[in-house]
C-alpha cells in the first residue's frame, strides 16, 4: 500500500501531442512523441508503446495525462522525459485523456 502523500509526490499534467513518429530503434513497437505541457514545463519527449491502437497521425492534437517528475530514461538513442499514461486493454494501451479540452500544463488534483 502507498500513502496519499506518496501519490501526491507524482506531478501529473495535461499535455497535447504535437508530434508522433515511429520509433525505429525501440526493442518493442513504440512511437516517439513530443508533448506540449504548457509554458511552465514546455515541450517534452516520450517513448510510448501505444502502436496497437493508435496511428501517428491520429495522435496529433490529442490531449493526454503524463507524469512529468520521473527522471529521464534512455531508450536506445532517445531520451524519454515524461511518462504518458494509459490503461492496458485487451486491444492494447488506451491513453488517459481529459473528457474535455483543458489548458496544457493543468495538474491532476
Amino acid at each position: 500500500m502507498v500513502t496519499f502523500e506518496d501519490f501526491m509526490k507524482l506531478d501529473i499534467r495535461v499535455g497535447t501531442i504535437i508530434d508522433a513518429k515511429i520509433f525505429e530503434k525501440a526493442k518493442k513497437p513504440a512511437y516517439q512523441l513530443k508533448v506540449d505541457l504548457g509554458k511552465e514545463i514546455g515541450i517534452k519527449k516520450s517513448s510510448a508503446q501505444i502502436t496497437d491502437i493508435y496511428k501517428p497521425n491520429e495522435l496529433i492534437g490529442k490531449q493526454v495525462l503524463a507524469v512529468v517528475n520521473f527522471p529521464p530514461r534512455q531508450i536506445a538513442d532517445f531520451m524519454s522525459e515524461i511518462l504518458v499514461l494509459g490503461t492496458y486493454s485487451k486491444d492494447g494501451v488506451v491513453l488517459i485523456t481529459p473528457d474535455r479540452e483543458v489548458e496544457n500544463g493543468d495538474k491532476l488534483g
